[in-house]
Order: structure tokens, then C-alpha cells, then sequence
């Protein structure tokens, strides 16, 4: 198997697994245990950014040819729905993100908190849909040869 063949499924589970750091960080941060939220905040972070980097190598390899979405009918309306809400979100989830790592790694907790209350369910959102639109595109109905 070809390393671009490969990168849907790899990005997808570092989306996956972004959502479930994520996921941990805020048990941990609930818990008030601020060294092991930051931990796993910065490891979802990192594979945040790991995927970002796949994702344009992906689109470099494949010359910027996009898979398109075959199937027809009802999912078809709820794919792209999904579809553009993920993409506007993970543009929109960059500066946030960004804000709320700094803010955090520098303890302006009030300032961090502010920001986080809304980069984190943004944040999970697009971690889920991310792995969603994959299975959509590669797995349920995937494109035909």
C-alpha cells in the first residue's frame, strides 16, 4: 500500500485520537489536575498538528485531486452538511487553539478559560466529524475505480 492511499485512514485516527486526548484533558482539568490536563492538552495539540502536516502531504501527493462523494440520496445532503461544517470549523479552531495553548501554558487561567469554553467543544466536534467524513468517503461508500 502507497503511503497516499494510506493517509486517509492515518489522518483519521489521529483525528480519533486528538478527540479522545481532548477528551481526557477535560477529566483532568475537572479534577483539577492542572500538570496532567496540560500533558494531554499538548499531546492533542501535537497530533493535532501531525495530522495537519499528513493532511497537506496527502493533498500534495494525490496533485490536489480530491475523492469525491458518489453515493446519491438522503446521506448525500447530510454528508456535505458534515463536510462543510468540520471544514469551517477547523479553520475556525486554529486561532482558537492557538489563544488557548498560549493562554494556558502562561496560567492567564481567566483569559484561558474564556477562550477553552469554546475551543473545546468546537475543538471535539471537528475531531469527531473529522473521523466521520472518512468513514463516509473511504469506508460506507467509497469512491468507485
Amino acid at each position: 500500500m502507497d503511503l497516499a492511499r494510506a493517509l486517509p485512514a492515518i489522518n483519521a485516527t489521529l483525528n480519533a485520537t486528538s478527540g479522545v486526548l481532548l477528551a481526557i484533558a477535560y477529566v483532568h482539568i475537572n479534577r483539577r489536575r492542572i500538570s496532567q490536563h496540560r500533558r494531554f492538552m499538548l499531546a492533542a495539540c501535537t497530533t493535532s498538528l501531525v495530522f495537519l502536516v499528513l493532511y497537506v502531504l496527502n493533498h500534495y501527493l494525490r496533485h490536489g485531486i480530491v475523492t469525491r462523494f458518489t453515493a446519491t440520496g438522503m446521506v448525500r445532503p447530510v454528508y456535505f452538511a458534515l463536510l462543510i461544517s468540520h471544514t469551517t470549523l477547523a479553520v475556525v479552531i486554529v486561532p482558537l487553539a492557538i489563544l488557548s495553548v498560549i493562554n494556558g501554558l502562561k496560567m492567564r487561567v481567566p483569559q484561558h478559560r474564556r477562550v477553552a469554553r469554546w475551543t473545546f467543544p468546537l475543538w471535539m466536534y471537528v475531531s469527531v466529524t473529522g473521523v466521520l467524513v472518512y468513514f463516509f468517503l473511504y469506508q460506507w461508500f467509497p469512491p468507485t475505480s
